[in-house]
């Protein structure tokens, strides 16, 4: 625990440890409460409340990262099939 003394515009410098980190600051029965947090974009939020597709997500990124690819196209299969159905 330690004490810091606010400036003459109320702010409070938490150090260097502290640098470029986001906080969620709340006032709870007159105590000032500063929690560590990281902030996810509007467009990203919806992402983390669908569990299925934040799942599907996480499988496919493992996926990529052991390099479990779904097989390519048989290009040459479908040049031979496109062959049979222009005769």
């Amino acid at each position: 625990m330690f004490t810091k003394t606010a400036d003459t515009k109320g702010r409070i410098a938490l150090g260097s440890r502290f640098a470029g980190k986001t906080f969620i600051v709340r006032e709870v029965e007159g105590k000032i409460m500063i929690e560590p947090a990281v902030v996810i974009p509007e467009r990203e939020a919806w992402l983390y409340a669908d569990k299925q597709a934040l799942e599907s997500l996480r499988r496919g990124l493992e996926q990529a990262r052991t390099g479990d690819f779904a097989q390519p196209p048989d290009l040459e299969a479908d040049e031979a099939l496109v062959a049979e159905l222009e005769d």
